[in-house]
């Protein structure tokens, strides 16, 4: 049976790939969940108010109803999740920026040079094993940052999986979701041993009738821990998941970094003013293997207290060329295919960047970064310039953009 809420463009992509990721989860094994430790009923009611502020209330339906789905194998677009647009796009966003960064980087073979045997796009074809290994890869990898968080000298990584027990009963301080008081709570002393568990039960992320994108947030918060989830929010927001369209900074930033900070600066800075002592802020601690782009636009303050935050040097320069982003309250994530792109000054002068969203939108550009003869050729103050626009020259100030075809427009992204 099809799932009807779920969006695609065109449709027949999306008959094509509901039956897909279906199939896949028929054919492949699925082993039962055994062991682990049942959910009790303090630690359900704490991992509910500090994701969403409250356990007396159930959590918006999206969280319920969000697996973590591939698009069609072997396709242009078969690197991306597909997602219709809710609150759950700034996680996906931030999964979907490591699935990339694995299927790009760290799956390919290079040279001594540095370069690939094979031409970068053909990378972004994945087959449905290519698919599934890069996505059971980069759940691992963000999970496995959470649980390293600020460095931590002996991490445990949590991952929380469904089953058929419940634990925890309906009262007038819990209310029952279907996912959260069913909960078995696992402990992966290293990297290895979570890769080895995420990809035994791959499938329970995966399930069209499951809830994936929730099995990622609470392995992600249990991981880091509760007590540090509210540490790193810093008293300025009480829990995670804000309740903007898609989602909000502090879940990206917890993937990215391992740490839910609101403050998006490097290091420490100390804030006060004569009347009250000098209080510490943490922002990014280190420089960040995926980087992080910001244009708020005309969006409303959405960081709760937390005055609107702009990203330092480690998210804007990250280890390798890929962001998220978020441009005017839209989450998608820009990537370039070549390594070098932040190593060579050469590279970095005119280069094609793609834009991706989880509900389906692409987008080829060329970022030209050459002083130009023509001052008016340069858009950076150009009030015509489009907010994604707007958003690349947060990163490259002076840069010429051009579209590869026509400007797109959907209701699904900011471009």
């Amino acid at each position: 049976m099809l799932r009807k809420y779920m969006l695609g463009t065109p449709q027949e992509e999306f008959y094509e790939r509901v039956l897909y990721a279906r199939n896949r989860v028929l054919v492949g094994a699925r082993p039962a969940v055994v062991g682990g430790t049942p959910i009790t009923e303090a630690m359900a009611m704490e991992l509910r108010i500090t994701a969403f502020g409250t356990a007396a209330c159930p959590p918006r339906g999206e969280w319920i109803h969000t697996p973590l789905v591939m698009r069609p194998a072997e396709n242009s677009l078969g690197y991306g999740l597909s997602a219709q647009r809710n609150g759950t796009r700034s996680l996906l966003s931030g999964l979907q920026a490591h699935i990339i960064k694995w299927l790009l980087f760290d799956s390919r073979p290079v040279t001594k040079d540095n370069k690939s045997t094979e031409h970068p796009d053909s990378y972004l074809r994945p087959s449905e094993e290519k698919q599934e290994e890069a996505l059971w890869r980069a759940c691992s990898e963000v999970i496995w940052r959470c649980a390293a968080g600020a460095g931590a000298t002996d991490p445990q990584a949590v991952v929380a999986l469904p089953t058929d027990n419940t634990y925890v009963q309906h009262s007038s301080s819990y209310y029952q979701d279907g996912i959260t008081e069913k909960l078995h709570l696992f402990e992966l002393k290293s990297l290895e041993d979570l890769q080895i568990f995420i990809k035994r039960y791959l499938y329970l992320f995966q399930s069209e009738d499951g809830s994936g994108a929730l099995l990622l947030l609470y392995s992600a918060i249990l991981s880091r821990g509760c007590e540090n989830i509210k540490k790193d929010l810093d008293g300025k927001l009480n829990y995670l998941v804000s309740t903007q369209v898609e989602g909000s900074l502090n879940v990206t930033t917890l993937l990215l970094t391992g740490r839910a900070t609101p403050y998006l600066h490097n290091g420490v800075q100390y804030v006060g003013d004569e009347d009250h002592y000098a209080m510490p802020q943490f922002g990014v601690l280190s420089r960040s293997p995926v980087g992080l782009l910001v244009w708020y636009g005309g969006e409303e303050n959405t960081t709760g207290h937390v005055s609107k935050q702009y990203p330092g040097s480690r998210l804007k320069t990250p280890a390798l060329p890929i962001w998220v982003t978020s441009c005017s309250g839209h989450f998608g994530v820009l990537f370039n295919t070549n390594r070098e792109l932040l190593r060579n000054y050469h590279a970095e002068r005119r280069f094609d960047i793609h834009y991706y969203t989880c509900g389906g939108c692409h987008v080829l550009l060329n970022v030209d970064t050459r002083a130009h003869e023509e001052a008016g050729t340069l858009r950076n103050d150009d009030i015509s310039a489009t907010p994604l626009e707007k958003l690349i020259h947060t990163k490259w100030q002076d840069a010429k953009i051009t579209w590869s075809g026509t400007t797109p427009y959907t209701a699904d992204s900011p471009i």
